[in-house]
């Protein structure tokens, strides 16, 4: 499938990233129609002209060519599974979810044949919840993931590569499932994990008053949506368990230096990081 602007899109959560997507579709002169349980929410959008049509019926996006699914793991898979009947054959439907060897198994099993299925990350969440939070500017050079399965067509591929530059994404690339989650364990999952670890390892008084930019850029991620990660950590659980112990192991690595005032060990240690987060400026 060329996108053109003819095509139509559908979103089915406009929270923070799904507003997100609509803002810079409708911005980009698309016609996008959004789906949302909740009223305010579609007012929002209705008014500020960033969708078409709005309802809490998924039959508005009977009609659409690309659907867009913004919603949680758990949520986007019981939608599929009440409402997938509603999806027009030959449409194609992409996600935003953090993992996807559960999702890709899950969805293609409840989907019809002539409904592909292709997977993406946007790699631009925020700490933050609902529409009015929602920027397109946060996909400004920022990357995107496809994550392809078996029957996945060269044609969706080539779909959602335009989709992203049409976003605004900087960076596209393609990921096997499994590779996905693996990385994802470690760069986002893991972070995650030792932001909450770090915040909630010391109940100090005044904090916000004794804290400098260091702490503040480590814990920034540790505002976090309560009920959307634990289920990505568990959907995730085999690899994000992989790289806490790895974690752990390098943390008592350090302190055994510290115990033993092993100097030269420390330097080391220090030496090889900036090495390593040096490439992030290249």
């Amino acid at each position: 499938m060329n996108i053109s602007k003819d095509t139509v899109f559908g979103v089915i959560g406009l929270g923070v990233l799904g507003g997100s997507y609509v803002r810079a579709l409708s911005s980009a002169g698309y016609t996008v129609k959004g789906i949302d349980i909740n009223a305010e929410t579609l007012a929002i959008a209705e008014e500020n002209g960033w969708i078409s049509e709005g309802s809490a019926d998924p039959r508005l996006i009977a009609d659409c060519d690309i659907v867009i699914s913004c919603l949680y793991p758990h949520a986007f898979i019981q939608w599929i599974r009440t409402y997938g009947h509603v999806l027009k054959k030959g449409c194609l439907l992409t996600d935003v979810t953090g993992v996807k060897r559960m999702i890709i198994e899950q969805v293609n099993a409840l989907l019809d044949e002539d409904i592909e299925f292709i997977a993406c990350h946007p790699m631009a969440g925020r700490e933050f919840r609902g529409i009015r939070y929602s920027d397109p500017e946060r996909f400004r050079n920022a990357n995107f993931i496809i994550v392809p399965a078996e029957k996945n067509t060269g044609d969706a591929i080539s779909a959602m590569e335009q989709l992203a530059k049409i976003l605004g994404f900087g960076t596209v690339t393609r990921l096997s499932a499994e590779k996905h989650d693996e990385m994802i364990g470690f760069l986002s999952q893991l972070t995650h994990v030792i932001a909450v670890c770090l915040m909630n390892s010391r109940d100090t008084e005044y904090l916000a008053e004794y804290s400098g930019d260091s702490f503040r850029d480590l814990t920034r991620i540790a505002v976090i949506n309560e009920d959307l990660w634990p289920e990505l950590f568990l959907m995730n659980k085999d690899y994000l368990l992989s790289e806490i112990d790895a974690f752990t192991a390098e943390m008592q690595s350090f302190r055994a230096l510290l115990e033993t005032e092993d100097e030269e060990g420390m330097k080391e240690k220090l030496r090889g990081s900036t090495r390593r987060r040096r490439m992030f400026e290249k």
